[in-house]
């Protein structure tokens, strides 16, 4: 017996709150929203290539400042077995369909999508349900057919942000197929920075040139002490626009243990700080030119262990991309 599943009436979207709208402006130096750059949906990746440096983290808060700043965004975990992003929002309990479902033909795409209880202009969309796999006919054009989609509805998102599993296996190319932009999330030590390094090289061989990096988990008093790179390095060592810098808070523990946003504590607390001014750069697809007094106080290091880094000359012997302005043979 064929199932048809109940026809859904779309609900309005009520307007954002004031007071999220007030945080963001005082933040911002005043100014109510950013200036959006580029037709719409932007298709945006989250990626990493090495796991646990915080791209799930990112991708929800990124996706929370979206929706607070009345862009509606759409958040894709395309992590096949192990997902997660659906905790991070707080929304483990009302995922019942997934991209798989719809891709089958069992549902349709409104009724994947989940929409958050308090930001009314943030989606979540789960590649599958937890510990299974896609069918191998889906390939790796599954979220490529997603996007579409999404961009075919009556009331397309402004973003639709993809949390890229980690590694570069069959995963990792499945979820940087649609996208035309990349937030290269990496902490500064160098087994996640050889990773970025490496990620960076198969994105642009993939066509994606608009790659920015998010330094995480800084802590600035390693860093004056020089036992810990500071994101000038990191952003040197990559050759990369930095997008943004989020140091190390304990409070990220606490929201991600609540299914809360970051971005939406009251007060604001400074990792939270940096990933909304991180938004505001990717809207207007600007990056970070300020470094801190403590690193431009340092005198600069002539090669070092961290020389080693082949500058992803190595990784596509087919790519014939120019090199990135930074980068050195």
């Amino acid at each position: 017996m064929s199932f048809a599943p109940p026809r859904l009436l779309p609900l309005p979207l009520p307007p954002p709150p004031a007071r999220c709208a007030a945080v963001s402006a005082r933040h911002q130096g005043g100014r109510a929203a950013p200036e959006l750059s580029g037709p719409t949906p932007r298709v945006v990746v989250v990626t990493s290539g090495k796991g646990g440096v915080g791209k799930t983290t990112t991708t929800a808060n990124l996706a929370a400042s979206l929706a607070r700043l009345s862009l509606p965004a759409v958040a894709v975990d395309a992590d096949a077995g192990l997902r997660n992003l659906d905790l991070l929002l707080g929304l483990e309990n009302r995922v019942h369909l997934t991209a798989a479902d719809v891709l089958a033909g069992d549902c349709r795409l409104d009724q994947a999508l989940v929409r958050h209880r308090a930001l009314h202009d943030l989606h979540l969309l789960c590649l599958s349900k937890p510990r299974s796999k896609l069918p191998l006919a889906f390939g790796s054009k599954t979220l490529t057919w997603v996007a579409d989609a999404l961009r075919r509805l009556s009331n397309p998102p402004a973003f639709i942000l993809i949390d890229c599993p980690a590694g570069v296996d069959a995963g990792f190319v499945t979820a940087i197929a649609p996208a035309e932009e990349a937030v290269l999330v990496t902490t500064p030590d160098i087994t996640a920075l050889r990773d970025a390094d490496r990620v960076a090289g198969l994105l642009e061989c993939d066509g994606i040139k608009d790659i920015k990096i998010i330094v995480n988990r800084v802590r600035p008093d390693l860093v004056k002490g020089e036992d810990m790179m500071s994101a000038l390095d990191v952003q040197e060592m990559l050759g990369l626009p930095l997008l943004g810098v989020v140091p190390e808070d304990a409070e990220v523990i606490r929201s991600t243990n609540r299914g809360v946003p970051l971005v939406l504590n009251d007060p604001p607390t400074p990792a939270g700080l940096a990933l909304e001014q991180a938004t505001w750069r990717l809207v207007e697809r600007d990056a970070m030119t300020a470094v801190m007094v403590e690193e431009q106080e340092r005198p600069k290091k002539k090669g070092g262990f961290f020389s080693f880094f082949s500058r992803r000359r190595s990784i596509c012997t087919q790519c014939t991309a120019p090199p990135r302005a930074g980068a050195t043979s």
